[in-house]
């Protein structure tokens, strides 16, 4: 399925399909239930552009590369590039804010921990990053006051306070752009609450980033065949 930015209230929005830029461990109560080292200096990762698809009303994990876990985040759409920009400067590039899944193949993630290698296969592949509509940002008063949460068949799994980021939006925004320059349409992904576990064929989601957002979606399993199915 062909992503597009758009709005919560399902309008395009007229910017181009960029790259994805993730911050790990930033929130204290999941570094503790993966039992992760930390450093001082914050843990950024990208997602190619062709890992975001639309959130609802499905999206397709991998079926045979081991468990999928979900991620919920914060999600931040750029209007304008940042490049070596100050805390000061960053939050004016924002189009908007939105929820995100960073899907993540745990499995193949600890293999890679494990050989000491990049995550990207763990984090990349095609329809890793499921995305909703964004909200503007002149309607969100303070991005780091956001709220959200996770449903899985009518359960909550997840729990999110923006306030509790160890790296706050503005912060890492302007750390990021030390390192990369963030274009117009790029999304940057703010980090995972404690929560995180395996989705399965036909589970239910519900993400709600209130008042603007409540997103209904159902998780498929990709019809991935071996070759020994297709010979």
């Amino acid at each position: 399925m062909s992503y597009q930015h758009i709005d919560y209230l399902g309008n395009a929005i007229d910017l181009p399909v960029g790259k994805v830029v993730c911050i790990g461990q930033n929130y204290l109560d999941h570094i503790q239930e993966m039992n992760s080292k930390t450093a001082a200096d914050a843990l950024f990762f990208i997602k190619p552009s062709t890992a975001l698809v639309p959130m609802a009303p499905r999206f397709i994990i991998p079926s045979r590369q081991g468990a999928v876990h979900n991620e919920t985040e914060i999600a931040v759409l750029l209007k304008a590039p940042l490049k070596k920009a100050s805390v000061s400067e960053v939050l004016a590039a924002v189009w908007g804010y939105s929820l995100a899944l960073d899907l993540t193949l745990r499995e193949v993630q600890a293999q890679l921990k494990q050989l000491g290698r990049p995550w990207e296969i763990a984090k990349g592949f095609d329809g890793a990053c499921p995305v909703a509509g964004f909200v503007p940002a002149d309607l969100v008063a303070d991005p780091q006051q956001l709220q959200f949460a996770l449903r899985v068949n009518e359960h909550t799994r997840q729990q999110g306070d923006a306030r509790f980021m160890i790296r706050g939006i503005a912060q890492m925004l302007s750390e990021m752009s030390q390192h990369f320059t963030l274009l117009a349409g790029d999304l940057v992904l703010t980090g995972t609450p404690a929560g995180v576990g395996p989705l399965q064929h036909a589970d239910k989601l519900e993400l709600t980033m209130l008042p603007w957002l409540r997103v209904q979606t159902q998780v498929d399993h990709s019809a991935e065949l071996s070759s020994e199915e297709q010979s």
